[in-house]
């Protein structure tokens, strides 16, 4: 039995890649009894990042805290077994192409029909109708339909992007939302009901600012490379030791403190840039008074002076970085987790945190098909001749 507010609901993962994994593995974090249904071959996520001796080290992170049963759902006696367990499920989150399920006859009328109280979660490239709702689509794409991707990079380059599964990270967090307010909508009337997240639509409610102003003056945003517009000084600045520092001193009360560490006081009431309307006027010039002062120092030293003067500023952190901070440490934002096959594993710690129901780390992730024999047993009330029966066919893997 886990604890964490989400104690008590079982989930049922039948994603790939990240959206899907990652949506669960919040729920997971948070108390809920998740169960991946994973191919015989593995989530192709087992075949991204780094390996260790043979174990995927991403799915050990965004697997973690999950019964992983292997299932051939392409197979209807893979299909039927899922069908028998669904009266144990609370909750089922896919991320399929849409029309998926509904050729495999698990459509969400189909799964009300077994468990009617249960609530779908589908994450997909463009939503589940509307003229693009076939199309394939990966995270990136979504990225670049959404217009984020355009506010990637430098101005004089073409967009760039984020190193990581960005999109499918903000489609996560909100299907895991979604899915606890259905939650709690069903503690209130009893009814389940089908979510709807769309990863082009979840990277573009990040582009909100841009929406109104667009709609009212025509105004486009586009790449700034490392500054944030209209709010100068909002940059990184080159050091003297070849590093860069990025500081924030935004707000008129900041940026008068900045110029007192600068030793400049008398910068902070220069008609060009007391204000914050006057510095976004003049941000090239301020920009090289600023770059002037940084390449005189080392990185440290410049963190030590803008720390004392309480100026927003920062070294861009590498994971090396990371791994020696203490702040890091003492947040427990690095958990050392046993591994039954590679031994002690860090992962990424629990976020948010909860004062009365925080969320954990159980267990790291699980090879394929680790648990497929106690789920199929527990969940589906099969027997061990069936289970041996299904393995010969190619039905199920055993890990």
């Amino acid at each position: 039995m886990s604890a964490g507010p989400l104690a008590g609901y079982r989930v049922l993962e039948l994603g790939s890649t990240a959206a899907g994994p990652f949506c669960t593995r919040l729920l997971a974090d948070f108390g809920a009894d998740v169960v991946k249904i994973e191919p015989p071959e593995g989530d192709p996520i087992r075949h991204l990042g780094e390996q260790y001796e043979g174990k995927s080290l991403y799915a050990a992170t965004i697997a973690r805290n999950k019964l992983i049963a292997s299932i051939d759902l392409r197979h209807p006696d893979g299909r039927a077994l899922l069908q028998r367990m669904l009266p144990a499920f609370d909750v089922v989150v896919e991320n399929f192409r849409p029309g998926t399920l509904e050729c495999w006859g698990l459509s969400y009328e189909a799964m009300c029909e077994i468990r009617p109280e249960i609530i779908l979660t589908r994450i997909s490239g463009y939503g589940q109708d509307g003229p693009y709702a076939g199309r394939p689509g990966y995270g990136v794409i979504g990225e670049a339909v959404s217009g984020l991707r355009e506010m990637i990079g430098d101005p004089d380059r073409p967009p760039a992007r984020v190193a990581v599964p960005l999109t499918d990270y903000i489609a996560g967090v909100y299907s895991a939302f979604g899915t606890t307010m259905a939650l709690l909508h069903r503690e209130r009337t009893g009814k389940g009901q089908c979510i709807d997240t769309a990863l082009s639509e979840s990277a573009f409610t990040f582009m909100e600012s841009f929406v109104p102003a667009y709609g009212k003056l025509g105004k486009m945003g586009t790449r700034t490379g490392p500054r944030m517009p209209n709010s100068a000084p909002n940059t990184l600045y080159p050091t003297r030791d070849g590093k860069h520092i990025l500081i924030a001193a935004l707000a008129d009360s900041i940026f008068r403190r900045l110029c007192g560490a600068m030793e400049q006081p008398d910068l902070g009431e220069h008609p060009l840039y007391s204000t914050q309307a006057a510095r976004n006027a003049n941000e090239a010039g301020l920009d090289d008074i600023i770059i002037a002062w940084t390449l005189g120092k080392d990185l440290l030293e410049l963190e030590h002076i803008l720390q004392r003067a309480e100026v927003p500023a920062s070294r861009v952190f590498t994971m090396q970085d990371i791994f020696a901070d203490p702040h890091y440490a003492a947040r427990q934002m690095l958990q050392r987790v046993e591994d039954e096959d590679i031994g002690e594993v860090t992962l990424a710690g629990v976020v948010p945190r909860m004062s009365a129901t925080p969320g954990a780390i159980r267990w790291s992730g699980h090879r394929i098909g680790q648990d497929t024999v106690i789920v199929l047993r527990e969940l589906a009330q099969a027997t061990d001749v069936e289970i041996a029966q299904l393995k010969g066919a190619g039905v199920i893997h055993c890990g």
